[in-house]
This record gives C-alpha cells, structure tokens and sequence, in this order.
C-alpha cells in the first residue's frame, strides 16, 4: 500500500506530522509491516525525534544552521552552486548529512515510534515549500 503526504514549510525548521501518517497507517487495516518514509526533494530531510519539548527543534535548527552557514558566509566561499539562492547549497549538505528515508516496524495498526518521538520533515530552505514524502507500507 502506498500514499504521499504533502507537508506545507515556511522556510526552515522541524515539521511534524506524525498523527497523518498515524492516521493512515491506522486506516490501512494493516497490522504487522514496516513503513517506510521517503522525502522526494534534495533540500530536506527526514526525522524522528522528541517532540515533547519544542526547544530541541530549535536547538537542532541553530546547530545545523552554525554548522553549514549560508553559501554567503565567507567560510562557505569554496561553494559553487549558488544559482538558487545562499541557502540552497548548504540545504543539500544538511540532507546529505541527515536522513532522507526511515523504516519504521508497525505493530497492532501503529508505527512503533517511542513515548517522546515524532516524524519530522526538516527543511533546509529558506523560502515556502510543498514537501512530498512518498510512504509504503507492507
């Protein structure tokens, strides 16, 4: 079985939208499986991670953005590609550095994630975005 969310960013930052896929997981009937997430652009990520206290997204969003600044900082003056934009260079390095799929076990109709865990896209753009992530589920 497969679906696609479709996660509206305004620019970057964590995401979450672990009740949809919860939710369609749920609808699914399936009981026993393994999902599997893939994020179909090349400038954002996929993860799991708490979602109890907001303060870790934060504090992931200021590492990242400390460890791969903009193309327009200049110790980022090696980069090449910079035809969309200071962000958009250092957006693929990020999704390169971090996940762009995830397998999750799913068991009794619900995605074995622990008690402080969600599914979180995480864009790396500073502009709007309509992000895709291709589920399947078997």
């Amino acid at each position: 079985m497969q679906h696609e969310f479709t996660i509206p960013t305004r620019g970057q930052g964590l995401y979450e939208f672990t009740r949809a896929v919860q939710g369609w997981v749920a609808d699914s009937g399936l009981q026993d499986g393994l999902l599997t997430l893939l994020v179909r652009h090349t400038s954002c990520s996929l993860l799991i991670q708490e979602n109890a206290d907001p303060v870790v997204q934060t504090d992931l969003r200021a590492f990242f953005a400390r460890l791969v600044p903009p193309s327009s900082d200049p110790s980022m003056n090696y980069l090449r590609h910079t035809y969309e934009g200071p962000d958009d260079m250092p957006a693929h390095i990020k999704a390169a550095m971090m996940p762009v799929s995830l397998s999750i076990p799913v068991s009794r109709g619900a995605p074995l994630l622990g008690t402080w865990q969600g599914i979180y896209l995480f864009e790396h753009r500073d502009a709007p975005h309509q992000r895709r992530v291709a589920a399947h589920l078997g």
